[in-house]
Formats: structure tokens, C-alpha cells, sequence
């Protein structure tokens, strides 16, 4: 599965987290600070650099920080906290290495470019694949994308059931993501895999129907089948998919250093090598990057990969940040040359938890679109039980509560619709995809709650099972886990991990023909497996009240419910993880009686459902922008590791580079997305105030709205000459993307900034 043990700590952004600030106390006057650091010092790991315009001298060279930072290893990547002084004298050094990528600058107005993709590529073909307003166009006449994930490992080589390209409902899809490449962790290069039983290039399946190989292409494996597949259905997109749970631990080295500093020539190999790969096969049309985690939060990702990635907490972001930057502008290098768009879309975790640890996802501008893991919300890491794929809170969530994580202003947090909304502070509608489980998750033991919902399981202490968190809950197991991880002691690792035509088939009580290919010694039936719907959430389970086994699925009535939820607020589509999860009635099976199996009913439902729906949204901006824009820069920046950030405290630094000076007294406003509350506030003086979204006082049943509205005030006596900067630290309780639709106010005129809004006119120049 997508997250197949996706340890999530309880307490996301719970009660006991002790509240602390962050970064300056009071807004930085930049200009008399560089004045008063005409001679610089050595730079120290310990020493805190709490604003714009510190000066400091590292490995003979001048640095000055752009932002808050503490033990940042001064140099000159694009991006980061440090900007180098080319004009300072320094001492002899080494070579330097291969330089990075030039820094992606915001989009200047292209034909066919959608609103707010960055590229530092001029001339890239976007009219290949968006029409003249910046709409992806799309297979089948289709207006919003239908991703699917295509798995490699589903070869029947274990004597479990085949699941090829020949499976793949082509005719009811926009995109198929191949999963998963890897990444090697020494050479930083893409990996896959090598001889002729690896099931990329090596595998053959003689007696499968559909599924022959072309000999006139040099490799076999499922790449030969999506060649052939590819030219049958040449408007379908294939992505190869790289990292996934349990590949993705070559991220860690390649992108980031043992002592935390960003691994610039590994993320350029990197990016070769994925450009490599293109041009090797081209029936592939882009890459999707499925890093999980990059975020600073202690124990998130793959327990396995812990060793790699808790000495690099400090720098997974940067080095995350400049990966996505650094492909898109390789890949749109490769675009211009081959004539051929490439896209980069990224699986981005919807955990508020593992989100708080990815600062305010500053590369979202780079992607063509972000599609959402919008599952594992709930399971067997911990003994709480709930929906592994909840649309909506209710106001129940037992995980929730026992952590005090509904204080923040009582928004639930564990939810497709937080997800959603949390991205839609980068990207407008259109460039995001929500993820649907074609998978079941479950416990065992299960006490409390109605029909096992926001019960409790038994706690394990198992080293195995829980691995990488001292206790978790009972999952499921048996003939409730056919699809299950292996632990390292050769025995399924209890989960409730199922497809959703098993789960038919114990809805139905049979008794079905696979169980043997499963390794499912007890196939007796015990109790009655009842289907439970909770409207209010739209989230389906099962409940064996004999068993007191709980599974989570989906199921038409879900999938229909989150159709619509895509269609009604203009999303750009779906993802499903993973095909092979479908069913269909099959009523040759289990000798002559029938049974379910894989199919192809609730993607073809989702087809159904799109092949309806009008264009998705591709405007970032809600309401009418101002008519010209300023030379005028906003980041954010001096962010705090995931597991110290509560509040969360960045500093955000508003930048003149414009000719003119800017008088205090000016105003500044942006929107921020409701994932948090409407309370954001500053310490520095600025008097920020919001205009909330909507005066709901909870998310249950859904947001109302996308956005709130902020606005602070330059003070009276801080004039901001051109290139000063001030800095204002904010505080807010809940992970945001973003913000956007900045604007200024100067002199009673209102400019967006330019590099926002390219495309329009600049007034302050």
C-alpha cells in the first residue's frame, strides 16, 4: 500500500506540547544592522542569526542571512538562509562543486502556462499539454484527472493473483503512475531493478492473456506492455513513480548531507538521471516523487529509514525544496530540447502531524499538481479506531480527543477535507488531486464506540509489529489481512490491510478461492461482517461484532461522495491507490460459485461521475487582483524543527526591491487556508489582525470556505528604503501551505507583488 505502515504518532499536535516563540521579538531594522556589521565574525554552529542581514565569515568567505537560522552551514545554494558576498575578498578554497540550478524566478506570462507554475526555463512547450487557459487537457474528453497507481510487484512470481498492464482500465483513466523506481543511496542515481526476474524489464508472462511481449523492444517486464499500452492510448500519461514507503530511504542521502546541510550534487545526479530515464523510455511522460518523509518531525517515514533520516531532520526541507526545484528546471531543460513536456507531480502527505514538520511547502509552485495521500489517517499504529479515509470530521475523532488535538480552534484535523484545504493555500484547485484507498485498514479486539467506531483496540508492545513506536494498536489479522507487510521475523505484520473485493466477499460471507495464494491458513468465517456507513463523515466499515474486528473501507456510496466533493469545489481530480483494489463480481470463480474480485466498478464509477463535471479551477487568487503589481518580495523563513514548532513561529520578511521607498504606515494583506485557524498573530508589533473565513466555530461536515484574510501595518517610523527588509514573526497553531495573494498598499494603491503576478504591469518599480 501507499503508506504501509505509516507510523503516526497520537497526539498529532497534541496538549502536550509545551507552547514556545520563535525567531525576533520585535520586527529587524536590516539597514542599520548591515551598517553595524561592517566587520564580520566567524561563524558558529551554536550562534543564532535571529533575522535578515547578520554578517558572517565562513571558510574565508562573507555570508549574510537572509532569515532566522541556527547551526545552517553558511553557503551559496539558491533558497537557502545564507547569500553569499561575491564582492568580499576570501581566501583560497577548494574547487567549488558543479553549481545548482539557477534559481527558479516566478513565471513571466507564457502561453498555455498554468497560474503560478515556476519555471526558470524559457520556451518550454505547455501548449503540448494545456490548452490556452492553463487546463491540463486531459484523456477521453475528460475535464478532471483520474490518477492511478500501477504497482510493480503484483507478478504472481509469490503464487499470489496477477495484477498486469493489461489490467488497467486505460479507457478510464488520464494518468497511470508506475510504482515505484527507488533511489541508491550511495550513487544517488534513479535505481530499478536488474536481471531477467525483475519485474520492470526482466519478467515474461507466457500464459497470461494480454500479456505478450513486443520482441522488437530491447526489454521486457511490465515496461514492455506499457509500451505497447502507451501507443493504444497515447492521451493517457505514465509517470514512474519514485520512493514509496519502503523506497524512499535514498532521498535522505541524496538530497541532504549526514550533518544536515543540503547535498546539492547529489540532487543534481539525481535529476540527471531522472531526465536519463525519460529519454530511455519514452513512453514515460514525467515523474512522480513519493519521498516520505522530508519533514523535520522526529519519527515520521519508514522506521527502517530512521537512521538515515533523524540526523538530517534540520535540512530535509531545504534539500526537498531544492529536489523539486531542481528537477522541474532539468526536466523543462530536456522539454525545450526534446520538444516534449515533462511532467513532476508529487504523492504529499495530508498527516497535520507529518505536515507540520514541511514549513509551508515553498516548492508546491513547481509541480504541475500535488496529488494527496488522503488515507492512513487512521490504523493499527495506534489503538484508536476510525476511518482510514474519513471526507469530513465529525467531532468524534477518539484520536483527536485523546491528544487535545480538537484545541485548535476545534478544526479536526484527520480528514479529507483539512487535506484539501491545507494545499489549497499554495495552489489553486486544479493543480491538486485528492487520494482515494482502494484498501481496507483494521483492528481486532475491539472495544467501545458504535460498531467499533472511536473504539479502542488492546495496546502490543511488539518490536515487530509496532515498529519504531514503543506501543500500537491490534490490527487485524488472519483472514482480515490478506494484504499484508511482512515483519522481519517472516510473519504478517497485523494490519487489516485488505482489497476491497476481499472485504466484499466477507461482507457477503464467502468463502473465496485465493485464500491459499494468500497464505491464509484459517479460512473458517466466524460471525457476521455488517456493512456500516457514517454519512455525517462519509466513511464506510465493516463490524464483526463476534470478532470485534473492525475494517475501514470505501465504497461506491464513499467514492460517490467524494466524486462529488472533487466536482463541487472544482478539484482537479482523484488518485487512487491502487488499482488492483477494485472489484468486480466474478461469477466463474471459486468453482462455479462466484466471488468478487479485481475489477473495475469504482473507477469506472469515478469516470462516471467526472466525465460530468465542468472544468476544474485554475486561478490561485479568489476575487478581482489589483491592476498592478510592485517590486515587492514576502517569505517565509527561520522555521523551527516539526516536534519545537507549536506555535508555529516563521518569520516572514517583506523585501523592497523596488526603486522607491515605501513608507511606514503601509499596509500588507494575504490569504492564508483555513487548515488554521482564523488566530494567526504576530510579535512583532505589526498589529495583525484576520478576517475569518466564515464564523463557523468547528470544520464538522466540511469547510465552508477556502481562505482567511490577513492584514498588518508597516509601523509609522519604519520607512522601507529600496533593498531593506523587515521581518515579522508570526504565530499560528496548525500547519498552513502558502500564503498567497499578497498585496500592498502604498500611498492609498494597491499592487499585488510581482513576483506573485508576473503578468501584470509593474506600478512600483
Amino acid at each position: 500500500m501507499k503508506n504501509t505502515t505509516n507510523w503516526i504518532s497520537i497526539a498529532l499536535l497534541g496538549g502536550s506540547l509545551v507552547a514556545c516563540g520563535g525567531g525576533s521579538d520585535g520586527a529587524v531594522d536590516i539597514n542599520a544592522k548591515a551598517a553595524a556589521d561592517a566587520t564580520c565574525s566567524e561563524w558558529s554552529a551554536t550562534a543564532t542569526y535571529p533575522g535578515k542581514g547578520f554578517c558572517v565569515i565562513h571558510l574565508g568567505k562573507k555570508y549574510t542571512s537572509n532569515w532566522y537560522t541556527q547551526n545552517n552551514e553558511p553557503n551559496d545554494a539558491p533558497w537557502g538562509p545564507w547569500t553569499l558576498d561575491a564582492s568580499a575578498p576570501t581566501s583560497p578554497q577548494p574547487p567549488a562543486p558543479t553549481p545548482d540550478p539557477a534559481p527558479i524566478a516566478a513565471p513571466t506570462p507564457v502561453a498555455c502556462r498554468p497560474d503560478g507554475l515556476a519555471s526558470p526555463v524559457v520556451n518550454v512547450p505547455y501548449c503540448q499539454v494545456y490548452d490556452a487557459n492553463g487546463r491540463e487537457k486531459l484523456a477521453h474528453g475528460l475535464n478532471r484527472r483520474i490518477v492511478g497507481y500501477f504497482t510493480s510487484w503484483r507478478t504472481g512470481t509469490d503464487g499470489a493473483p496477477t495484477y498486469l498492464v493489461n489490467n488497467v482500465p486505460w479507457d478510464k483513466i488520464t494518468h497511470l503512475n508506475y510504482a515505484f523506481a527507488s533511489v541508491d543511496k550511495a550513487t544517488y542515481r534513479l535505481a530499478l531493478g536488474t536481471g531477467a526476474s525483475n519485474p520492470d524489464t526482466g519478467l515474461t508472462w507466457p500464459t497470461v492473456p494480454g500479456a505478450s511481449m513486443d520482441a522488437s523492444l530491447p526489454y521486457n517486464g511490465h515496461f514492455n506492455l506499457l509500451a505497447q499500452y502507451k501507443r493504444k492510448y497515447p492521451d493517457v500519461k505514465i509517470l514512474l513513480s519514485v520512493g514509496g514507503w519502503a523506497g524512499s530511504s535514498g532521498f535522505y542521502t541524496a538530497t541532504t548531507q549526514a550533518d544536515g546541510s543540503t547535498n546539492t550534487a547529489g540532487i543534481d545526479t539525481l535529476a540527471d538521471s531522472m531526465v536519463a530515464f525519460l529519454r530511455q523510455y519514452p513512453f514515460f511522460d514525467g515523474i512522480d516523487i513519493d519521498y516520505e518523509h522530508p519533514t523535520s518531525d522526529n519519527e515520521a517515514g519508514n522506521p527502517d529509514d530512521f537512521s538515515l533520516s533523524k540526523p538530517r531532520l534540520s535540512g530535509l526541507m531545504a534539500g526537498y525544496n531544492l529536489l523539486l526545484k531542481t528537477v522541474r528546471a532539468k526536466l523543462d531543460a530536456a522539454a525545450v530540447a526534446d520538444q516534449k513536456y515533462y511532467l513532476l507531480s508529487i504523492a504529499g502527505s495530508a498527516s497535520a502531524w507529518v505536515l507540520r514538520g514541511e514549513e509551508n511547502q515553498s516548492a508546491l509552485k513547481v509541480l504541475d499538481y500535488a496529488s494527496l495521500m488522503s488515507y492512513d489517517l487512521h490504523g493499527g499504529w495506534n489503538k484508536y479506531v476510525g476511518p482510514n479515509a474519513p471526507l469530513f470530521d465529525d467531532g468524534n475523532d477518539a484520536e483527536l480527543k485523546a491528544g487535545s488535538g480538537y484545541q485548535y480552534g476545534n478544526i479536526g484535523y484527520l480528514n479529507v477535507d483539512w487535506a484539501y484545504r491545507y494545499y489549497r493555500g499554495a495552489l489553486q484547485a486544479g493543480r491538486i488531486n485528492l487520494g482515494v484507498p482502494f484498501y481496507t485498514r483494521g483492528w481486532k479486539d475491539v472495544s467501545g464506540g458504535n460498531n467499533g467506531l472511536w473504539g479502542t483496540s488492546p495496546e502490543v508492545t511488539s518490536a515487530i509489529t509496532c515498529a519504531g513506536v514503543a506501543k500500537c494498536g491490534s490490527g487485524a489479522v488472519g483472514i482480515d489481512n490478506v494484504w499484508y507487510d511482512m515483519g522481519t521475523d517472516g510473519k504478517p505484520v497485523p494490519g487489516g490491510g485488505n482489497p476491497l473485493w476481499h472485504a466484499l466477499n466477507l461482507q457477503q460471507a464467502i468463502v473465496p478461492d485465493y485464500l491459499d495464494a494468500y497464505k491464509v491458513t484459517d479460512k473458517s468465517l466466524v460471525g457476521t461482517y455488517s456493512a456500516q456507513y457514517s454519512a455525517a463523515m462519509a466513511a464506510p466499515w465493516l463490524w464483526n461484532d463476534a470478532k470485534k474486528v473492525f475494517l475501514s473501507t470505501e465504497t461506491a456510496q464513499s467514492i460517490d461522495a467524494k466524486t462529488r466533493y472533487i466536482a463541487d469545489n472544482a478539484i482537479g481530480g482523484i488518485m487512487i491507490w491502487e488499482l488492483a483494489g477494485d472489484y468486480a463480481w466474478n461469477a466463474t470463480r471459486n468453482s462455479g460459485k462466484g466471488e468478487y474480485f479485481m475489477g473495475n466498478t469504482l473507477t469506472s464509477n469515478i469516470y462516471t461521475a467526472l466525465k460530468a463535471a465542468g472544468p476544474y479551477g485554475n486561478r490561485r487568487a479568489e476575487g478581482t487582483l489589483p491592476a498592478t503589481s510592485a517590486k515587492v518580495d514576502i517569505a517565509l523563513g527561520g522555521w523551527k524543527p516539526g516536534d519545537a514548532s507549536y506555535p508555529l513561529n516563521p518569520v516572514m520578511t517583506v523585501t523592497n526591491n523596488s526603486t522607491t521607498t515605501i513608507p511606514g504606515g503601509s499596509k500588507i494583506e494575504f490569504d492564508y487556508p483555513v487548515s488554521a485557524p482564523a488566530d494567526m498573530s504576530d510579535q512583532s508589533g505589526y498589529g495583525l489582525s484576520v478576517k475569518a473565513g466564515d464564523a463557523s466555530t468547528s470544520n464538522v461536515g466540511g469547510f465552508k470556505v477556502n481562505f482567511h484574510h490577513a492584514q498588518l501595518t508597516i509601523p509609522a517610523w519604519q520607512a522601507l528604503v529600496p533593498g531593506g527588509s523587515v521581518a515579522v514573526t508570526l504565530n499560528y497553531r496548525l500547519p498552513i501551505s502558502g500564503p498567497l495573494t499578497y498585496v500592498i498598499t502604498i500611498g492609498g494603491v494597491r499592487y499585488a507583488l510581482a513576483t506573485e503576478y508576473p503578468e501584470l504591469p509593474v506600478g512600483l518599480k
